[in-house]
């Protein structure tokens, strides 16, 4: 889907063509639309395609007539069990008349421009507006890292309680979430870095305070994804230690009663053999066979005080 705005010196609005200060955004386009804004916007039909790799890293490219700039925005997945977080590439093409945000996947960021909910947004201002997104996509990454560490919460309660599978996938799923958290922010700060060097993008003053304010909101990202992260992995290797020591105390419980049944099991052979028939056939059968119960109850009770008094001293 493809929609252009204008402002014309009034209110955002959109248009149904390409102008001078417009600002068109396209999500998950047909080939058509991707010829068409080719053509309208003169960008080669490549680069358009690249934004929509979802393996894209964030980069910053200058060629004649257009800066290409891919920035990796959250996203995220309400799946019927477990909440994904991910990111997905966000490409923007800055011309010197229009600007065009191009993705595979509706998002939040763009959506609050689109609504107009971002203060003092106007898309003929191209280097303020791109400073906006990268500041919005900075406080999405904060909003959902913390609902990344709220989820966690949850699932830590959720497994003292009961040490269930789906409980463990679910951290799983949210380590891998950190994963791609970490290492998308890692590229965009790099990204900026690099494109603050362009010579083809100039920040005035007012721009520049916004810029700083944009790397320290993404480094404050970097900061948390790398503190939730190494506590999610702290968090796994806990609970796989509490997993090895509870199989290792049920295993050890089976030894014991297994230790505790052998000796019984070797009398009770010798019971079942024709000899003791022989021994006891002059004494009523329910005497014989009831001496013969207490003796395998005392030399069970006997075998496990052994083995209680053995584990005690250890």
């Amino acid at each position: 889907m493809m929609t252009s705005y204008t402002t014309d010196g009034g209110p955002l609005h959109t248009t149904p063509h390409f102008s001078a200060g417009s600002w068109c955004h396209v999500t998950n386009p047909t080939h058509e639309e991707l010829v068409r804004i080719a053509q309208n916007a003169n960008i080669p039909a490549d680069v358009l395609s690249d934004a929509l790799d979802i393996d894209e890293r964030a980069r910053c490219d200058y060629d004649e007539g257009y800066v290409f700039i891919i920035v990796r925005i959250p996203a995220v997945d309400n799946a019927e069990q477990h909440t994904h977080f991910f990111t997905v590439p966000l490409g923007i093409i800055i011309t010197a008349s229009v600007i065009v945000t191009i993705c595979r996947k509706d998002n939040e960021v763009m959506e609050e421009f689109a609504r107009q909910h971002i203060k003092a947004f106007n898309p003929a201002n191209h280097s303020r507006f791109l400073l906006q997104i990268f500041l919005r996509t900075a406080l999405v990454y904060l909003r959902d890292l913390k609902a990344i560490n709220s989820n966690t919460a949850v699932v830590q309660d959720k497994l003292q309680k009961s040490m269930v599978n789906k409980h463990l996938i679910s951290l799983l799923v949210l380590e891998k979430s950190l994963v791609y958290f970490t290492t998308s922010l890692r590229s965009n700060e790099l990204m900026m870095e690099r494109l603050q060097k362009l010579p083809s993008i100039k920040f005035n003053e007012d721009d520049q305070d916004l810029f700083d304010d944009v790397m320290v909101e993404m480094r404050q990202a970097i900061e948390m994804s790398n503190i939730y992260s190494n506590i999610l992995t702290g968090m796994m290797d806990a609970f796989a230690s509490l997993i090895s020591n509870n199989q290792n105390v049920t295993l050890k419980r089976l030894a014991t009663i297994n230790v505790i049944f052998m000796p019984m099991a070797v009398l009770t052979g010798i019971g079942g053999m024709s000899e003791f028939s022989m021994m006891t056939q002059h004494i009523a059968w329910w005497k014989s066979y009831l001496v013969f119960s207490i003796a395998l109850a005392i030399v069970g009770v006997v075998t496990y005080l052994i083995l209680w008094q053995i584990n005690r001293r250890s």
